[in-house]
């Protein structure tokens, strides 16, 4: 089982000194990933519903800042030296996909080939409507726009017609190492594990309450599509026992996330430490 840390770009971590306490700790302790998630702004008096929260709303404040994830996560690439760098996850349909082929394959050079692509449809409407970007075309967006990434990822020149987006034959360089982002859907919907089975190298549901569901469905749409389903990497989180690691593991689960153990210096590290020697050593 790998180990991932999540929510790493928020809270203490924002800050030049946080950030490196917590990617240099999380690598010496055995952690095989970083992973960020993401909001360019966050609209006054939202009532779209945040699904991970029993009231609907994201933690924090909303004036509670928030990094750009691959900027943050480019500062982490350059402290660190063998972790993961994942993006968990970044709203595709809000970006373009030729601005995003050129950010994550230069940061995934400038890694030595560590970054890790999550992406997801998102679920803040306003936050849309503040881009101009439809909402209800979210999900057809992100389809496109992750095949999109692939062609301007592969070698040589590359043209595209699509419904959203459109451009002839073009060079985006550098590419990225191996010539290829590793691409993980995020969602636990039944439409995210169908768009995992289609278009990903890996899928994460965050919510475990839905993982049997989203599996059952992720095969499905494999043997649908005729896919083997064990070439996509299944990520999620839980309760930081051996019992539930060993339980997501013969789910087929290959990686397994927490979020930060504290917030304080003393407590992030001795958190992490704990982290290091009785699970993930053990797993």
């Amino acid at each position: 089982m790998k180990f991932g840390l999540m929510f790493a770009n928020t809270g203490p971590f924002i800050q030049p000194e946080g950030l490196t306490l917590l990617a240099q700790t999380a690598e010496e302790v055995g952690m095989e990933s970083l992973w960020t998630v993401e909001h360019v702004v966050v609209p006054l008096g939202y009532e779209s519903t945040y699904p991970y929260s029993r009231d609907g709303k994201m933690p924090g404040s909303e004036e509670a800042p928030i990094p750009d994830p691959l900027i943050w996560l480019t500062y982490a690439a350059a402290v660190t030296t063998k972790i993961k760098l994942a993006t968990g996850i970044i709203i595709l349909p809000q970006r373009h996909p030729l601005y995003l082929a050129k950010e994550a394959s230069t940061l995934d050079l400038l890694s030595g080939g560590r970054l890790l692509l999550g992406i997801g449809v998102g679920w803040l409407e306003e936050e849309f409507k503040a881009l101009n970007v439809p909402f209800e075309s979210r999900g057809a967006i992100t389809d496109e726009s992750i095949v999109a990434l692939r062609e301007l990822w592969g070698p040589g020149a590359s043209e595209h017609d699509g419904s959203y987006y459109r451009w002839p034959k073009v060079e985006s360089n550098p590419k990225p190492v191996g010539g290829k982002v590793p691409i993980i859907v995020g969602g636990h919907s039944r439409v995210a594990a169908r768009r995992a089975a289609r278009l990903g190298d890996g899928f994460f549901p965050a919510r475990a309450d839905k993982l049997d569901e989203c599996l059952a469905e992720l095969k499905a749409e494999c043997a649908r599509i005729g896919r083997d389903p064990g070439e996509i990497e299944i990520t999620t989180g839980g309760v930081p026992t051996l019992d539930e690691v060993k339980r997501l593991e013969d789910m087929g689960v290959s990686r397994f996330t927490v979020g930060p153990p504290g917030f304080t210096p003393d407590a992030l590290r001795e958190g992490l430490e704990k982290l290091g020697n009785e699970l993930i050593s053990k797993s």
